[in-house]
């Protein structure tokens, strides 16, 4: 699925704004056809936007169900002959979809992009009336999942196990779209090097008939370095400028499907020509060794709760460049397309993640989940959730193989990994996530404290490290120089595995402005501490080649007493304003190369 775009041959219109909203308590919307006509008792919500922290009531904020968007669209005239689409980039966790009084969608998946074509609901110079059920339901068959539980009142109360608050609404931006009846219908491009030669290997998949593929790179100043024909083709680009860290050079690849003379199609795809490769316990990009200096983070921000916003993730991207980072996890879903378009343009590095988390029951303390219970089984986890959980790596991956930016892919977060059970479930999920990328981007999952080494029968089929690990804070809590000791005993055993390590979450929760001599766990000075005592761990690995700090940003999670206004591990406040560890760890990130921090 390709992205809207305008081009010579396509248009957009964005269906950002005010919307109407609904909740749906009973949930006799569908029952009720709503969607027939202008939605009653409507009130005003932001699209983007996540609905639950617009509200001041806690009832709306933690509401659990089905709730109804709707909003009415001026079809522009000039769309006359062109196929005509609904696209929504992500809507959490499910939606259905009317034009009129039409359903034209069902998707399950808050974070990937669907779409509908509408063209014969949806007659240019006309409205079109779009109305959207949105249920932010958790099962043990949604990815992530989770589980409902009712009161003896009839009360819902959402239990999910991941540990970030569980946002819901359309959280990024929909759009009318205009194509033409024969189009360009997904595109795939692999790079490498000759030499000096770049070399853009495509492959073009087309809707509506068999026509002429012209294909054309032109590099940052417009100039044409490249033309090949038909739909699977080689370019070749003499002195080509590689994509890098802190570099995202940039080629533009326009796909053109001509009858003749006469366009039917333009399509545009920015491509980074560069390698990424694993060579023994050394990852490659175009065939140097790099190492990973960066976070996890989260699409989080007051009030916007998981919206997609440029504003604030521009913020967000020079807090990265001030820190020294070169790298990021989408933890633990994936972000909107258009931070990958930011992180392609600033040459970050990305690890691509799938929304698997909370697949693991022994971390389910405090919902209505028994820890003792089975993670995978026929009333849990199971051979369905196993399926959807493949097609998301399958649609993941789809969405985000052309970005350069993206090195990595990560299946999961934290699962369940040390029992046969999570061996036989994963196994085949990772030769799905191979076998979708042409480019063959290393995979792994994220493995937990609970699964270390030589206990973790999944990171073993792998082909990396990938551990978040908490020596110092979680345990060993205070006692900086135990965790360090307990850090080198399991570091030496994932070091014989030959593979290049990242940790990816290490981190201590701090309070902004709270200070303590001596240092105590939640002041500012032991979060430097803290983070002192890791690196001088890491800096003794030459197989650890990547260290993501837990977390960019303080971020929301469910209410608790063990969750006091959020997670508070960030290095900058939800604010983001940086806290005494960010300037700590700038001069280790941005010392010279061979110093701390490896460059």
């Amino acid at each position: 699925m390709l992205r809207p775009q305008d081009s010579p041959t396509r248009e957009r219109k964005r269906l950002d704004g005010v919307w109407l909203f609904r909740f749906d308590h009973a949930d006799e919307g569908l029952a009720g056809r709503w969607y027939a006509g202008a939605l009653r008792d409507a009130r005003a919500m932001a699209v983007p936007a996540s609905y639950n922290d617009i509200f001041t009531d806690l009832a709306a904020r933690e509401f659990v169900g089905a709730a109804w968007y709707q909003v009415e669209a001026f079809v522009p005239r000039g769309w006359t002959g062109h196929r005509i689409v609904l696209h929504f980039e992500s809507v959490t966790h499910h939606a259905t979809v009317f034009a009129g009084e039409t359903e034209i969608a069902r998707h399950s998946g808050g974070y990937l992009p669907f779409e509908a074509d509408i063209t014969e609901h949806a007659r240019p110079g006309e409205r079109v009336r779009i109305t959207v059920r949105v249920d932010n339901t958790l099962t043990w068959q949604t990815i992530p999942p989770g589980v409902v539980s009712t009161s003896r009142s009839g009360e819902r109360t959402q239990r999910y196990f991941h540990d970030f608050f569980n946002y819901a609404g359309i959280h990024r931006s929909a759009w009318l779209a205009a194509r033409p009846p024969v189009a360009v219908d997904d595109v795939s491009v692999v790079t490498g090097f000759d030499g000096a030669t770049g070399l853009v290997d495509y492959a073009v998949a087309i809707a509506g008939g068999t026509v002429e593929v012209r294909a054309r790179l032109s590099d940052a100043d417009g100039m044409v370095v490249a033309e090949a024909s038909g739909p699977n083709g080689r370019l070749e680009v003499a002195n080509a400028v590689a994509w890098r860290i802190g570099h995202g050079y940039l080629y533009d690849l326009a796909i053109r499907l001509v009858d003749g003379e006469r366009l039917l199609d333009e399509y545009h795809l920015n491509v980074g020509i560069r390698t990424v490769a694993i060579d023994g316990a050394r990852l490659l990009l175009n065939g140097e060794p790099v190492y990973l200096r960066g976070f996890g983070m989260h699409e989080d921000h007051v009030t916007l709760g998981k919206a997609h916003n440029d504003a604030m993730w521009l913020r967000d991207i020079e807090c990265l460049k001030w820190i020294g980072a070169n790298s990021f996890r989408t933890s633990h879903y994936p972000y909107s397309e258009d931070v990958l378009d930011l992180a392609d343009r600033e040459g970050l590095l990305v690890i691509d993640e799938t929304p698997a988390v909370g697949m693991n029951t022994a971390l389910a303390a405090g919902t209505a989940v028994d820890s003792r219970s089975a993670t995978f089984s026929p009333e849990t986890i199971n051979d369905e959730t196993q399926a959807i959980h493949g097609q998301v790596i399958r649609d993941l991956i789809a969405r985000d193989k052309n970005h350069p930016s993206v090195v990595a892919w990560s299946i999961a977060n934290e699962p369940e990994s040390h029992t046969e059970a999570a061996e036989a479930y994963f196994r085949p999920l990772l030769e799905i996530a191979r076998s979708a990328d042409r480019q063959r981007r290393p995979v792994g999952i994220v493995n937990v404290m609970l699964a270390p080494y030589g206990m973790c029968r999944v990171t073993p089929l792998c082909d990396l490290v990938m551990i978040n690990r908490y020596w110092g804070w979680y345990v060993q809590t205070g006692n900086l120089p135990s965790a360090m000791a307990a850090a080198r005993r399991e570091l030496s055993g994932w070091a014989r595995e030959g593979k290049p390590i990242i940790i990816t979450e290490y981190g201590a929760d701090t309070e902004p402005g709270m200070h303590r001599l001596p240092a105590d766990p939640w002041s500012e000075e032991y979060q430097v501490e803290y983070l002192d005592a890791m690196h001088a761990v890491f800096d003794e690995f030459e197989e650890i080649v990547g260290e993501h700090v837990w977390n960019f940003a303080d971020f929301a999670t469910r209410s608790g007493i063990t969750r006091v206004g959020g997670n508070k591990k960030g290095l900058f406040t939800r604010e983001r304003q940086p806290k005494m560890s960010a300037h700590n760890i700038r001069r280790r990130w941005l010392s010279p190369p061979g110093k701390p921090g490896r460059g």
